[in-house]
């Protein structure tokens, strides 16, 4: 097996140990919109990377952490998200696009930040995606009962003394950690999909939120492994790739409900 092909599945392996279990809260919480917008935004954290000769990672990093926090924030003041959201996201990506364009002496496609380019992830890249993963399952296991409840019930969650805004404020942050690794391997625009579509294929098989998320993870891995192989045999685009299989299995899990 060629050296790129593994560090591209050893990559999107670790991507979807996080998706996963975070996928599955983004579907119980109705946040799929929320994790789109996120994805579009971090466009803006490339060109201001470029600008100031950062790390890509950390600028869409940063992006991300501060598009979650002010979405939180405003939500919680009763602002209405799906009009924030949209304003943000489409704002933020509109920017990022025209300032990359102004970034001198810096030669980029912007295709590789909108769709991915997961066959040239580095020994670097590896490190930062299971490392950004690792950390965001850590997170999520921690904090899991609490979001599970807040998710289910927030009115019993504060009898019980837990504060759901605080709880949203975790699962926001820990969204934007992923959508920061995932970048490069999937694209602004297919980070969403690998977030929601093994989840919804998992919620259709599964009896249990545990197994869900479990299971979500498990999708997602056969999605990269199933994506890598047609991008190999086929020569099509590896992250649009792994997006159309794992759309694949889940018309397939939607077959097997019916």
């Amino acid at each position: 097996m060629p050296d790129f092909l593994l560090r591209a599945g050893l990559a999107g392996f670790g991507l979807v140990l996080a998706t996963g279990p975070l996928g599955s809260f983004v579907l119980w919480r109705r946040m799929a919109y929320f994790g789109d917008a996120t994805a579009h935004a971090s466009i803006l954290g490339v060109a201001l990377a470029l600008a100031l000769g950062l790390p890509v990672g950390l600028g869409t990093l940063a992006v991300a952490l501060v598009m979650a926090v002010t979405v939180a924030g405003l939500s919680a003041r009763g602002w209405a998200v799906d009009t924030t959201l949209g304003v943000l996201a489409h704002g933020a990506l509109a920017i990022g696009l025209v300032a990359i364009s102004f970034v001198k002496g810096v030669h980029v496609s912007l295709e590789a930040y909108l769709f991915g380019d997961i066959l040239a992830v580095t020994t670097q890249d590896l490190a930062a995606v299971w490392g950004g993963s690792l950390a965001v399952l850590a997170l999520v296991a921690w904090r899991w009962q609490a979001l599970v409840l807040t998710t289910l019930d927030p009115d019993l969650a504060r009898a019980s003394g837990l504060n759901p805004d605080r709880e949203r404020l975790w699962l926001t942050l820990a969204l934007a950690v992923v959508i920061a690794v995932a970048i490069k391997l999937v694209g602004a625009l297919l980070i969403a999909a690998l977030l929601i579509i093994p989840a919804a294929t998992a919620r259709a098989l599964s009896r249990s939120p545990e197994q869900m998320a479990a299971l979500a993870s498990g999708i997602g891995a056969l999605a990269v492994v199933a994506g890598l192989t047609l991008s190999l045999q086929a020569d099509t685009p590896a992250g649009p790739s792994i997006a159309a299989m794992a759309a694949a299995l889940f018309a397939l899990a939607a077959l097997r409900r019916r």
